[in-house]
């Protein structure tokens, strides 16, 4: 943790010089660490997004199937070895390669707030400032929260009760300091310090909807919970989030009255948008979703699954004329950068499967097709009725697999579900070898990296 620390303590120099008023930066010297002293400093630290909103892990992104290279020379040149490896699942993936930004980012990210929480307690709370003094509590809670469960997905075990207190989960640091080193908690404590967090902040963020979804409000606490609780697979807690998320932001677009020809076809404040993050991008150039990318195409299993109808194929998708490739080119971020933030739509699809694990078919699929009809071009679609639970489900899972394409979800639900009993076996094709993942194998948990095991001596996952 050590040398992340010290990396976040740059960052934050940069940032302060950047994002913070000039009178508070006029009598500092710039080559010495500015400390935030004012409530306007520390929000200023908040909404700079480089590293706490625009670099969310992409590691399960790429080994995810949602995409497939269309030749063993495309592979071959990638831009970097974690590339190339994650894509075969390979023990290996770093190749010895210096700071691995899925780990790093997380921490400094989480340095920011922890630097923003210390400060914050030494500022009186008063009448004239409780809400911008809690809107800031809340939103460095919430981020907290947001990157330490981003890591804890990545880099530990799938949670499972009987197993959460022995398992390895990640360090959890929670004040800035620079030279204390950190073993890695428990999977049960990582999450425990998470769910804290956010249950702190849902009391602290403001109950109506922030302007920009770069900024978190309830609903974004709200949405956050559900999506642990699903991973987590206690379902109860899940669909009781889902419902305090859809109270306050319910709201669909329908598809219909988006174009199909845009670069970009979706606004970053949208309908839909609750909190805004995107996956790293300097790093991965195979999961950027533009035309450039003609080294993969979208896997054609997934592509096979929409119906002619449904929009999202032409909306998500659109066809390279120069390779033939598929591209992704959905998302409620920028054009180039994988949307991985909480939107409407995954609540809707929470509801319905924790509805459907109740076994409450009817109620499940009105919530499916509330989103489906809002998919599907005018008047052909048909609503799904008449299921068995088990239909139902599996129904429901595939509608989530189609409508969160590319957010690094899909790596998520593998595991969960493989917990489950689905016995999901991947399997990739690559210069006439064949790699295959069998459920639950030990590389579903992505490793350390090299360089943070060397300074902090902290657990290597087995591979």
């Amino acid at each position: 943790m050590n040398y992340l620390i010290k990396y976040g303590i740059f960052a934050i120099c940069i940032l302060l010089s950047s994002s913070c008023k000039k009178s508070f930066l006029d009598a500092k010297p710039t080559s010495a660490i500015l400390t935030p002293k004012t409530l306007n400093d520390l929000q200023g630290l908040l909404e700079n997004d480089v590293e706490l909103t625009k670099s969310t892990p992409a590691l399960s992104q790429m080994a995810s199937d949602d995409y497939i290279f269309t030749s063993y020379e495309n592979w071959l040149s990638t831009n970097t070895p974690t590339e190339r490896n994650s894509y075969l699942w390979a023990k290996d993936i770093y190749e010895g390669t210096k700071l691995i930004r899925d780990w790093s980012s997380g921490y400094s990210g989480i340095f920011y707030c922890n630097n923003v929480l210390e400060v914050l307690s030494t500022i009186e709370q008063t009448p004239s400032n409780t809400a911008q003094y809690q809107m800031i509590k809340g939103w460095a809670l919430f981020m907290r929260a947001y990157l330490l469960y981003d890591l804890v997905r990545n880099f530990s075990p799938t949670y499972d009760s009987a197993t959460a207190a022995q398992d390895l989960g990640v360090p959890v640091p929670l004040k800035p300091e620079v030279d204390v080193l950190l073993g890695r908690a428990s999977v049960q404590d990582t999450y425990q310090q998470i769910l804290s967090d956010l249950a702190k902040a849902t009391r602290a963020l403001e109950p109506t909807r922030p302007v920009n979804s770069n900024r978190p409000g309830r609903a974004a606490a709200y949405a956050l919970g559900a999506r642990i609780y699903l991973s987590m697979r206690l379902y109860k807690e899940a669909e009781g989030y889902a419902d305090s998320a859809l109270t306050i932001s319910s709201k669909l677009i329908d598809y219909n009255t988006i174009s199909k020809t845009a670069l970009n076809p979706f606004e970053i404040n949208n309908d839909e948008t609750i909190f805004s993050t995107g996956a790293i991008l300097a790093d991965y150039t195979i999961i950027t979703p533009t035309s450039a990318n003609t080294r993969v195409t979208v896997n054609p299993e997934l592509v096979n699954l929409y119906d002619p109808n449904d929009l999202r194929l032409t909306i998500f998708f659109r066809l390279n004329a120069t390779t033939g490739n598929l591209y992704v080119r959905r998302g409620y971020f920028l054009q180039s950068t994988p949307y991985t933030g909480l939107a409407t739509d995954e609540m809707y699809l929470i509801k319905a499967e924790c509805l459907a694990r109740r076994n409450l078919i009817p109620e499940s699929l009105d919530w499916l097709n509330r989103l489906l009809i809002n998919r599907f071009i005018t008047g052909s679609f048909k609503p799904v009725r008449g299921l068995s639970q088990d239909a139902a489900l599996q129904r429901i899972l595939t509608e989530r697999r189609k409508e969160l394409v590319w957010r690094t979800l899909r790596w998520t639900d593998l595991k969960r579900l493989n917990k489950e009993g689905a016995n999901i076996t991947l399997t990739r094709s690559l210069n006439g070898v064949t790699y295959t993942l069998a459920p639950n194998d030990l590389r579903y948990v992505f490793p350390i990296p090299d360089d943070e095991i060397a300074l902090s001596g902290i657990q290597q996952n087995p591979r």
